[in-house]
């Protein structure tokens, strides 16, 4: 059928398909799904706007579901046009793309990096003119190829890049707007038929109801009937040959060389001539027949004419003649991964050898961060696996590579699978990991505490903290007292004694295992620090001990880390009162999560960004990052998370200056909320029970609050105490906590509190000058409440208002604020791209919206605005 012919009745189509490809022409790039049934008529319309792409230049990848298994088949088959280019990439983004592609040897097993390359690589291929990027059957491409792709289709945003995606069935692409294709209507159908048969109207009306209006189905059904059939004098097929029927119909009649060259080419999947007619040992002359019929045509590659007429050649063989053609196909290529797949294609039963060579395969796709291919692959190499205690290692592993890859549920189900194999500690662990990152956070509890290795108990601790849970952690820490002394050792028990009672001896354990962060590397070991800091009431260490958590885990990479270590630098960003900052990382950290199906990080995310909001006055949209928090954290029983969004609401209450409101939150928190967060919000609820008149309420919580920052040492942790002890009572302590804060965010909100205290002290001019730096600081940050409280009360004072520095950088996207920084820091725009997962062009093009927004006109000028709006500038962004 000719592509004019599937065309008919598609004018919308073929409008909003224009729509894109004009967008990105204009350097509005967009992604468009278009999906329906087998024969609708995606492909044709998707080949069309290929030919009508004007300057754009066009790359195209077809998926096959005898590729479906091979990690990065598909990006390899639409990128090889354009590899030329890759050395326009940031190094990291470079050679894991190159390794996807099986141009050197892989370096990373980052999925995520390889596709922010793939995206950079899209974006350099998009110079000068624009890119078309085509991909037909989207649903069979390999999962590895369509992560990445699916990324990079998010992100499109301001690059000249226009992405159609044509899929069958219910293949997933979220995120991404769709264009369903559905049947032609009865005049279109008319229209569509007139130039082959001039059927009667009644019967294309029948043909139309029993195809959906199909086009391909209609065509080639009219085909297929007789004269009297088409007039309406003879009753129509029942049942109507249409789809794969069709074809197989035309299949049966091909001589049974021609069927078989077709069922090995169908099964290759490449179309190689020379493998084919090997695999089949035929001469090609056998496959006239089939190009005669139009089933197929032969140049340098044998295609065939639709998918649906390689389903037929597949659905017209029985399953022995299948095996015996993988098992050719075998012997003739090269590729190890396909030969690997075609043997297990080829087995009946199990067999050790072939299960081997599959699981040689997906250590080749994890290499290279292929990881829901390699589950795959672990998944099949497992059925193939004669001993029971094997299968089940390769379906632990399976799991494991199912959750590197995004795919929880798939995850989950390996592994039961492999627990019922087999009852290993490290499958317990496993399980217990993904309930803590994607379920029940008390169930996770549950699942760690069983193990009897430190790196269990330590991951038994996490999830304790996470659920709130004092006497768990009690519990735990105790047990790790028996293990040999060493850093996570003396982490964990640590902050088991120092809750349990233990306060000297916890002190000293966590002392102890500070003083080994010269030693520490990886992201996970500086989390464990900052709780170490945490516990000793020393905020602002644990503060830099996650920041530098979150530069650890950009160095190393994504996998399995970056969503979950955000977390924690956003929370951090956002107690050092850059909220901006924390607003920009929370927002890629929950971009991160969702694209991981890390639940519980959607979670934290959520609940940092209410808390943000709260801060800013947004009230809707804390009101709404709070609600969808709780949603998750507390069915998944994550404490600290559900804590953290009330702790926003409380927070929204108090800035807004509702203090009984707030005073009621925090108490309601202090009684059931997580210990952590009960702990910073302390100074909170002292100030919220001051300002409503409940004192004995106030000097109780901050007797809480002296005896858990007992062991503090560092000069914000004694000004918070000192400010603390002021509101219950004691003037002197303001001058005690001014002397001790650092600049930031806190120490204004000690002056403001202090400014108030001198004003009703009828001292106005003493007041002046706290309340005055109390509201540029507030500005500066963004705090639109505390800046309007301390602006009032700087008008009660007796000075009018002056006009507050501009806060320039709020003024910046979150995207745009993390570049700034960066740069402002001294990175190139290579190293910006490789620590974003940028292209550097997009880079360059962000850095052209920023100069003009904070006025300046280079790197140098950029750094000198950045540092001065960010205050303490030894804080790395990241």
């Amino acid at each position: 059928m000719r592509e004019k012919d599937v065309l008919y009745g598609r004018a919308a189509e073929q409008a909003a398909i224009t729509a894109v490809l004009a967008a990105a022409d204009k350097g509005h790039g967009q992604a468009l799904v278009v999906r329906g049934d087998a024969g609708i008529g995606k492909s044709a319309l998707v080949e069309h706007a290929a030919g009508q792409a004007g300057p754009l230049r066009v790359l195209r990848a077809t998926g096959t579901e005898s590729e479906a298994g091979l990690a990065f088949a598909a990006l390899h088959q639409l990128l090889r046009p354009v590899t030329a280019e890759l050395d326009a990439l940031p190094e990291p983004q470079r050679d894991a793309v190159a390794g996807a592609l099986g141009l050197a040897a892989a370096r990373s097993d980052d999925r995520f990096l390889v596709a922010a390359g793939v995206l950079s690589l899209l974006i350099e291929a998009a110079e000068p003119g624009g890119l078309l990027v085509v991909v037909d059957d989207f649903q069979w491409i390999d999962q590895a190829s369509a992560d990445a792709l699916l990324f990079a289709a998010r992100r499109l945003g301001s690059e000249r890049i226009a992405m159609l995606l044509a899929v069958r069935g219910e293949a997933r692409t979220p995120g991404l707007p769709e264009l369903p294709l559905r049947g032609l209507d009865q005049d279109s159908a008319v229209t569509l038929l007139a130039e082959r048969a001039e059927p009667a109207r009644e019967v294309v009306a029948r043909l139309v109801e029993l195809t959906g209006g199909n086009p391909l189905a209609l065509h080639e059904t009219v085909e297929l009937l007789t004269p009297a059939q088409l007039a309406g004098t003879a009753p129509l097929p029942e049942p109507l040959p249409v789809g794969a029927g069709i074809f197989g119909e035309q299949v049966r009649r091909l001589p049974e060389d021609t069927r078989h060259l077709l069922l090995v080419a169908a099964l290759e999947g490449r179309g190689d001539l020379d493998v084919v007619l090997k695999a089949a040992d035929t001469a090609e002359p056998a496959l006239r027949p089939a190009e005669s019929a139009g089933l197929i045509s032969v140049d340098s590659a044998i295609r065939f004419r639709h998918p649906l007429v390689r389903s037929a050649v597949c659905a017209e063989s029985s399953a022995m003649r299948r095996r015996e053609v993988h098992r050719a196909l075998a012997v003739q290529v090269a590729d190890p991964d396909r030969r690997a797949w075609h043997r297990a294609a080829a087995t009946v039963g199990q067999d050790e050898e072939v299960a081997a060579e599959l699981g040689a395969s997906a250590e080749r796709a994890k290499a290279r961060g292929g990881y829901a291919d390699a589950a795959t692959a672990l998944v099949r190499a497992a059925e193939l696996t004669p001993d029971r205690e094997r299968r089940a290692v390769r379906l632990a592993a399976a799991a494991t590579s199912a959750w590197l890859g995004g795919r929880p549920g798939q995850a989950e189900s390996c592994l039961a699978e492999a627990r019922s194999l087999a009852d290993r500690p490290e499958f317990a662990q496993l399980r217990g990991r993904f309930e803590l990152n994607s379920g029940d956070a008390a169930e996770a509890l549950r699942i760690l505490s069983s193990g009897d290795t430190l790196e269990m108990l330590a991951d038994a601790s996490e999830a304790a903290s996470y659920v709130g849970d004092v006497e768990a952690l009690v519990a735990i820490g105790r047990r790790a007292e028996a293990f040999p002394p060493s850093f996570l050792r003396d982490a964990v028990a640590g902050i088991g004694a120092m809750l349990g009672g233990e306060r000297d001896k916890g002190a000293l354990l966590l002392r102890g295992a500070l003083g080994r962060t010269g030693e520490l590397h990886d992201a996970a070991q500086f989390l464990w620090a900052s709780a170490a800091a945490s516990y000793l009431g020393e905020a602002d260490v644990s503060v830099e001990l996650v920041a530098r958590a979150g530069r650890a885990a950009r160095v190393s990479g994504m996998v399995g880390q970056l969503p979950v270590v955000l977390e924690f630098v956003a929370t951090a960003e956002r107690i050092e009162g850059r909220f901006a900052h924390s607003a920009a990382i929370a927002e890629e950290g929950l971009e991160l999560a969702r694209e991981a199906g890390y639940t519980n990080s959607v979670a934290a995310h959520l609940a940092n960004l209410a808390a943000v909001a709260a801060l800013q006055g947004r009230e809707d949209d804390c009101a709404r990052f709070a609600n969808e928090a709780l949603a998750i954290a507390i069915p998944h029983r994550v404490g600290l998370r559900a804590s953290t969004a009330r702790y926003a609401l409380g927070l929204l209450d108090l800035g807004m200056g509702r203090h009984a409101a707030a005073h009621d939150r925090f108490t309601a928190l202090a009684a059931t909320g997580h210990p952590t967060a009960v702990w910073r919000s302390t100074p909170d609820r002292v100030e919220a029970a001051v300002r409503c008149g409940e004192l004995d309420a106030a000097r109780a919580a901050f007797a809480a609050y002296e005896r858990w920052s007992a062991d503090a040492r560092t000069q914000e942790a004694r000004a918070l105490l000192a400010r603390c002890r002021a509101l219950t009572g004691d003037d002197a302590a303001f001058d005690e906590a001014m002397n001790l804060h650092p600049e930031g965010f806190e120490r204004a909100r000690t002056a403001l509190l202090y400014g108030e205290r001198l004003r009703r002290l009828h001292r106005p001019g003493d007041a002046r000058p706290h309340l005055r730096y109390a509201m540029e600081t507030f500005e500066r940050a963004g705090a639109g409440p505390w800046a309007r409280r301390a602006g009032d009360e700087l008008r009660a004072a007796g000075e009018a208002r002056a006009r507050p520095e501009r806060d320039v950088l709020g003024a910046l996207t979150p995207q745009e604020l993390r570049i700034a920084k960066l740069v402002a820091a001294g990175a190139s725009s290579k190293e910006v791209a490789a620590q974003l997962f940028l292209s550097p062009r997009t880079v360059e093009y962000h850095l052209y919206k920023i100069y003009p927004k904070l006025g300046v006109g280079s790197r140098t000028e950029l750094a000198l605005v950045v540092l001065q709006m960010a205050g303490d500038s030894h804080h790395e962004m990241l």
